[in-house]
């Protein structure tokens, strides 16, 4: 009689599922991560959650005056003040998310060398972090808003989904530098330098004023995914003030695959080069 031979055959888990399945096992650790690094941003601060009101509300003083009333650029007819404040408030958030998760894996670099865990977790937990800066420099748009008596419409609902573009392009974009920073210590130089390009290229100019001869170039323009989110959150808030209200989805549309291989790149980047963290941290 022959012996009954049991065989159990199981699907082997594509790398992308796998890595799900160990994000989701650790996703305390992120609220963890998130909640240091907010206590950290604030600790032995003399302002504390002031710096978030103070940095947008000087930054619109100094491009109002400067771009709105000595340049004279055009603002849609609105109240340059106005103009700069909606899309400095989203801009800083992707500036502070950017830089705080670039440079997380250098500045964190005593957990990388003693336990495991998702190491992706630590920008994404700084982009995250920012978020609450965000959140306070948002309501104190609103109030600007009110001051200057705007009051947002309806399509005020659109800004959580902004938000969310905001978050994937920094977290992106941070992935691939904090783990490029791993190894190249210089990228801590280049990447402030880079913001400040990035913000006078998303901030500056609406896209509906940029000249008709510019052909091509004005949606080569668009495809910074910035344009498209700051120009949506102008929208969002101001449309019904604007003396062009033009709706901004063929801009967004234009941006969002920017924002997906900003994702691909930086996610793809991070896992290839993460098991030599310890090594050359």
């Amino acid at each position: 009689m022959l012996d009954a031979t049991l065989t159990l055959i199981e699907s082997t888990p594509t790398p992308a599922s796998r890595f799900l399945a160990e994000y989701w096992r650790y996703r305390d650790l992120l609220f963890f991560l998130t909640w240091r690094d907010v206590k950290v941003r604030y600790k032995q601060t003399l302002l504390g959650v002031a710096w978030a009101v103070l940095v947008p509300i000087t930054q619109m003083l100094i491009f109002g005056v400067i771009f709105g009333k000595v340049a004279k650029l055009p603002s849609n007819g609105l109240d340059p003040f106005v103009f700069y404040l909606c899309a400095l408030v989203p801009w800083q958030y992707f500036a502070n998310a950017l830089t705080a998760s670039s440079g997380s894996l250098v500045a964190q670099s005593n957990l990388l060398t003693k336990v495991y865990f998702p190491r992706l977790f630590i920008p994404v937990s700084a982009c995250v972090a920012s978020g609450i800066d965000f959140a306070i420099a948002f309501v104190m748009m609103l109030v600007v808003l009110l001051g200057f008596g705007i009051v947002p419409s309806t399509s005020l609902a659109l800004i959580p989904f902004l938000v969310l573009l905001l978050f994937l392009n920094a977290v992106g974009a941070g992935t691939f530098f904090a783990a490029l920073s791993v190894r190249y210590r210089d990228v801590r130089f280049v990447v402030p330098f880079m913001v400040q390009i990035w913000m006078y290229a998303s901030v500056l100019l609406p896209f509906s004023q940029l000249p008709e001869q510019w052909g091509v170039w004005r949606y080569l323009y668009a495809l910074n995914p910035l344009v498209g989110v700051i120009e949506a959150f102008r929208w969002a808030l101001l449309h019904h003030e604007m003396a062009d209200a033009t709706a901004p989805w063929m801009l967004l549309m234009l941006g969002m695959p920017v924002t997906v291989a900003l994702l691909v790149v930086g996610s793809v980047y991070f896992h290839r080069t993460e098991r030599k963290f310890a090594d050359v941290v």
